[in-house]
């Protein structure tokens, strides 16, 4: 007996682990769109699923000890600039936040991206992706991408000595091939607060 549209969306989604996230164009060879959302609508209120925003749904995952688990911010993001084949690099607060150069979590979160500029509303924080160059999506390292862009967000000859210090030996995890060719890309007084750790991966 053919599979109902319904059976073909519920079977994917049982496959795939918990916490992964859900968007209709995930499901799109299944049927129409109409069909499709309101199948995730229906399978959110049965609570195989749930909403996160308009679009996008994820299968929850739970901790015995902190109970049920929602996508970070991060996740949301990445999974949105996959979907879309897009590059996106965190800025402003929220790469000072996660460089652990600032304890506060913004409410509307930043990305640039080479992709669609749009909002998300996720919970009670904004995502937005703001279009930009290839250039300022162009580096490819974890720690150096988040260290440029939070040297950016406090500006040219403000950042302390202890922040400096703080990101040279967060930047010591860095890969050396990525670190050297994300050197390449930040503006010149950027260059010389990260060529330091560049030397001391390089030459041990």
């Amino acid at each position: 007996m053919p599979q109902t549209i319904e059976n073909k969306i519920f079977t994917k989604i049982k496959k795939a682990k918990r916490g992964t996230l859900f968007f209709i164009e995930d499901f799109i060879r299944f049927g129409s769109g109409k069909t499709i959302s309101k199948t995730l609508d229906r399978l959110s209120k049965e609570n195989e699923l749930r909403r996160l925003a308009p679009g996008i749904f994820y299968r929850p995952e739970v901790s015995d000890y902190i109970g049920e688990l929602r996508p970070s911010i991060d996740d949301v993001a990445k999974a949105i600039a996959r979907r879309d084949k897009a590059r996106i690099v965190p800025t402003g607060a929220y790469a000072l936040n996660k460089l652990g150069l600032s304890t506060q979590v913004p409410m509307n979160i930043v990305y640039h991206t080479d992709g669609s500029a749009r909002k998300i509303k996720v919970g009670k924080n904004t995502i937005s992706f703001k279009k930009t160059t290839s250039k300022n999506v162009a580096s490819i390292g974890d720690f150096s991408t988040l260290a440029i862009q939070a040297l950016k967000a406090i500006g040219k000859g403000l950042a302390t000595e202890a922040e400096i210090l703080h990101i040279q030996k967060i930047l010591e995890k860095e890969k050396p091939t990525a670190l050297e060719h994300d050197i390449r890309l930040a503006p010149e007084w950027i260059r010389q607060i990260l060529k330091p750790t560049l030397k001391k991966l390089q030459h041990g």
